[in-house]
């Protein structure tokens, strides 16, 4: 497979799952445009490596996808650059662990804004090009949660679950113009978004750092192994192959058997 010649934006990219994609995608040949937080020398870095592997360009946007002027911002500065967008990963997110009770509303507000709301707006102003091109691949990185719920996560398990929702029904609109949108459903992957959720689950269930890693992450899946970020990006690259261009409103479990249970 080739994507020589595509242009991929990836929300999230500067670090874990986001960054495998862009990787991943970069190693065919495409285009990427990488978005996301964090220190300007080490994405500057990053995004020369992406060009390396590539052969072809990469672009930082450091837009912020809660505000939706931004994202149109985003959105126009990949059209200036390559005409479009032909591949779209909905990756970026955040989590915040809480009863429900307890949960702070400025947190759930920020986590639908991010973890939903910015894919429909990235999704809604890529389809037209993608239709004009009669090709397009549109990937959210939903969860397990996208399937399942579990305790003290309300804010991310609905989005999560909106987000499966959402790609079913913009499948289901471009069935007939080349164009699928799909979900990948990691487990635990060992990520930083991750690990920086330890803290506040070793706090909500009283427990060690050791139990939160045994007893909660790994808890669920039936390998008792993190999944890599490697392998989600794997499964991506298939979505944009032609092989997979009759597998659209699907959300695929990349959870070492969670899901299965």
């Amino acid at each position: 497979m080739t994507l020589q010649g595509k242009t991929a934006l990836i929300t999230g990219s500067t670090s874990g799952i986001g960054l495998a994609y862009a990787k991943a995608l970069a190693g065919e040949g495409a285009n990427v445009v990488i978005n996301g937080f964090g220190d300007a020398d080490a994405i500057e870095k990053e995004r020369q490596a992406l060009e390396q592997i590539s052969g072809a360009k990469a672009l930082y946007s450091g837009h912020d996808l809660t505000k939706p002027e931004e994202i149109e911002a985003m959105m126009k500065e990949a059209a200036a650059a390559f005409g479009g967008v032909d591949i779209l990963i909905n990756n970026a997110g955040v989590q915040h662990v809480a009863p429900v009770e307890d949960f702070p509303v400025d947190k759930w507000n920020l986590i639908i804004a991010l973890n939903l709301t910015s894919a429909f707006h990235t999704t809604r102003l890529a389809i037209p090009y993608m239709k004009e091109k009669k090709w397009g691949r549109i990937i959210q990185t939903a969860s397990a949660h996208s399937l399942v719920a579990s305790p003290f996560k309300s804010a991310y398990v609905t989005a999560k679950h909106g987000i499966a929702g959402f790609t079913k029904t913009v499948a289901l609109e471009l069935a007939t113009f080349g164009v699928t949108a799909n979900c990948i459903s990691p487990g635990y992957v060992w990520t930083p978004l991750v690990e920086n959720q330890i803290p506040d689950t070793m706090k909500a269930r009283n427990m060690t750092r050791e139990q939160v890693m045994n007893d909660v992450l790994l808890a669920g899946q039936p390998t008792k192994q993190f999944v890599t970020v490697e392998q989600v990006a794997a499964t991506a690259l298939f979505l944009c192959s032609d092989g997979a261009a009759n597998i659209t409103g699907a959300n695929i479990p990349v959870d070492g058997g969670w899901t299965a249970q």
